[in-house]
């Protein structure tokens, strides 16, 4: 215990002394806009993968290569020198960006870093270079303090995670050998607050469907032909209403049939956060909250299955009116998945519920938006779990709460693919607008995410 309170106090010491440098390396990589969103900006994306493989690099990680895939590149780093029977874990995050539109909601130009009020404001800032970057200043810190990690690490950083992870989990496949390890950290989630720290057990699953509904061949006159021709904006509407029961359930057959029940530990954990119901409808800037009956909204957001329509398409939407019967009209629609959930068999349960709903006569061209994404989730109980636990509790001086977020990603297929436990150590807060103007990174929350990720390369090592 003694050279572990050692090493802490040395990674702070380097710290303090490297603030200037680390804060610097981060404007440099936010400066760079790599939108995997925008073809335009495919070679900015490359460039920030060289730019992830020098910061490697200068963290004396070795085996740092660029990983090319169908798309863009991931980076590959590691250090193997604690051992062959000392634990290896696997640094997961991303380089690519979110676009940065609406533009004119910036306070400042989103890809010129700022410091205000202790905040590093710019696109990447907390999802996901900031929360990267700590984790390879950690390995940075001890390899010049120590001049050994007390495990072995590896970092994959991807490139494509904005726009759904399209190629990741064949890299995953094709370099499962030299992507192997005991377990898998990710540091692209958040924390309840910065006075409540928080880690997230699990993400929630996708599936999404772009929905064309065609009635006819032609637009046609409303006053001549409506009332006795279909009109795909209501076959649409109908559609959309049949999606819940009164009660906000998804109607799908079986549609939660497998989904898993929370464990008294979990469930305790929800409870014992400091929900302001009030607060939080006004950060979503609603004046009511709708969901599945008898279901609290962290529950509904976070461990319930979800079904939205996220865009709708039909007629003249222009200036004035129009005085037609559309031909065709098209929906989106998203599901959201908890464990035991499965994407094949909620789109195989929605498309013959939809089979049954379109009237005769209607044509309908459904596309699945990619192959889905199945729930992850870490038991609570995991040795590994109660590993970060320590190194969360002894940087913020208090026990962290369990969570779950509504989002989803990766890190399902990292965890089966590498059959390995998927730990959670994101900083990120909820005022800290993932994917929206002003994004930030409180940079307090920065620094201690570096000192616990330092924290637990040691809390792996004791087992």
């Amino acid at each position: 215990m003694q050279r572990v309170a050692e090493a802490h106090l040395k990674l702070r010491d380097y710290v303090e002394a490297e603030r200037d440098r680390i804060i610097e390396s981060l404007f440099e990589w936010l400066r760079i806009p790599s939108i995997s969103a925008h073809p335009d900006r495919t070679d900015d994306v490359r460039r920030s993968a060289q730019f992830t493989a020098q910061l490697l690099r200068e963290a004396d990680l070795e085996n740092v290569e660029i990983l090319e895939t169908q798309g863009a590149p991931s980076v590959y780093g590691d250090w193997l020198h604690a051992g062959p029977d000392a634990p290896t874990a696997l640094v997961y995050g991303h380089h690519d960006v979110q676009p940065v539109d609406p533009l004119d909601q910036w306070m400042s130009p989103p890809f010129e870093p700022v410091m205000v009020d202790g905040e590093c404001r710019a696109r990447g800032a907390i999802d996901d270079k900031g929360q990267v970057l700590y984790e390879i200043e950690a390995v940075r810190g001890l390899l010049r303090t120590e001049g050994s990690l007390p495990v072995n690490v590896k970092f994959v950083v991807e490139g494509e995670e904005e726009v759904g992870s399209p190629n990741f989990e064949d890299l995953l496949w094709r370099e499962s050998d030299r992507l192997r390890c005991d377990a898998v950290v990710a540091s692209d989630t958040g924390m309840w607050s910065r006075h409540v720290p928080s880690i997230c057990v699990g993400m929630r699953g996708l599936v999404a469907f772009d929905i064309k509904v065609r009635t006819g061949t032609i637009d046609l006159h409303s006053g001549v032909f409506g009332g006795a021709v279909p009109n795909p904006a209501h076959v649409i509407a109908d559609l959309v209403a049949a999606l819940h029961d009164d009660e906000h359930r998804v109607t799908l057959p079986g549609f939660y049939d497998d989904v898993r029940a929370l464990t008294p530990e979990e469930q305790a954990s929800l409870d014992a956060l400091p929900f302001d119901e009030q607060k939080w409808m006004a950060s979503a800037g609603v004046r009511r909250l709708e969901g599945e009956k008898g279901r609290t909204v962290l529950e509904q957001t976070w461990t319930r299955p979800t079904c939205d329509v996220v865009g709708i398409s039909v007629g003249y939407t222009g200036a004035g009116i129009k005085t037609i019967v559309p031909a065709e009209g098209n929906v989106k629609i998203s599901f959201r998945l908890v464990p035991d959930q499965e994407p094949a068999k909620v789109t195989e349960s929605f498309l013959a519920w939809l089979e049954d709903r379109v009237p005769d006569g209607i044509e309908v061209d459904v596309r699945p938006e990619g192959p889905g994404v199945a729930p992850a989730l870490t038991p609570v109980d995991h040795p590994a779990v109660g590993a970060l636990r320590r190194a969360i509790g002894r940087v913020w001086g208090k026990e962290p709460l369990f969570t779950r977020e509504g989002g989803s990603g990766p890190e399902e297929a990292l965890g089966r693919v590498l059959e390995a436990p998927v730990l959670f150590l994101g900083v990120g807060l909820p005022g800290d607008r993932f994917h929206a103007p002003n994004e930030r990174m409180v940079m307090d929350q920065f620094w201690k995410g570096l000192l616990a990720a330092g924290e637990l390369w040691g809390e792996l090592a004791r087992g």
